[in-house]
């Protein structure tokens, strides 16, 4: 999944060496509003692409958590690792980034895109975090930063870094990041407040569409009034 700027961020990121008879693995693939794997299988020839998500659909090869892939599919496995607009939306966002870096080769490439705050929620199924540069800097200071830069059509950062020989991944346990579900910096989405939230959204969703359904027959009821008075 990747909107048009992540794509744009993708090709100008990637370069043939990097890609060409290399092992790709993007995490999130459900093609939903776009994917750079079509962009980059047209552009050189990766030697092995799989699309990783939670659901089988288009561009999904195998059905895996991102935070399992590490069972999957072992350690230092791939080349390339792609995650575009996916880290917002895993709950335990620590051990999906610490499969990502241990997945990915000595000397590898990450690709990260993701929402800032300021963007609307968006669940696919859920929605939990905000990243920003500073998150995404401390978040990748085990790794080369190569490039850093805000999404310039929507709230979100985009990342392109350097898994190094010597890799000593960080620890990131105490780490607090932005919370869309209870609105602050923390270090872990605790169980009752997730309950509460998920509750909270479907008494608004059924009110929604309650004051929806008395709107359009007010609305109908008066525009008929109207006509019968005109005739």
């Amino acid at each position: 999944m990747c909107n048009a700027s992540g794509i744009v961020f993708g090709v100008k990121n990637l370069n043939l060496e990097e890609i060409k008879g290399k092992k790709i693995i993007e995490v999130g693939a459900y093609d939903v509003n776009g994917s750079l794997r079509p962009v980059i299988e047209s552009w050189a020839e990766p030697s092995e692409y799989i699309g990783v998500d939670i659901v089988r659909g288009p561009g999904v090869d195998v059905v895996c958590m991102a935070e399992r892939m590490i069972n999957v599919f072992g350690k230092e496995r791939f080349d390339i690792v792609i995650c575009t607009e996916l880290i917002e939306h895993v709950r335990d966002w620590k051990k999906v980034v610490s499969n990502i870096k241990n997945i990915c080769k000595p000397n590898g490439v990450i690709i990260i895109t993701t929402r800032s705050k300021g963007f609307k929620y968006h669940g696919f199924p859920y929605d939990f975090w905000r990243y920003e540069l500073d998150d995404l800097k401390n978040i990748f200071s085990d790794c080369e930063i190569i490039t850093l830069e805000n999404d310039t059509a929507a709230p979100g950062v985009f990342l392109k870094a350097k898994k190094p020989v010597e890799f000593i991944e960080k620890d990131l346990t105490t780490y607090k990041l932005f919370n869309v579900v209870v609105d602050k910096v923390v270090t872990e989405l605790k169980d009752i407040d997730l309950r509460i939230f998920i509750f909270l959204r479907k008494i608004l969703s059924r009110k929604k569409k309650r004051l929806h359904r008395f709107l359009f027959k007010t609305i109908k009821f008066f525009s008929r009034k109207n006509r019968n008075a005109l005739i």
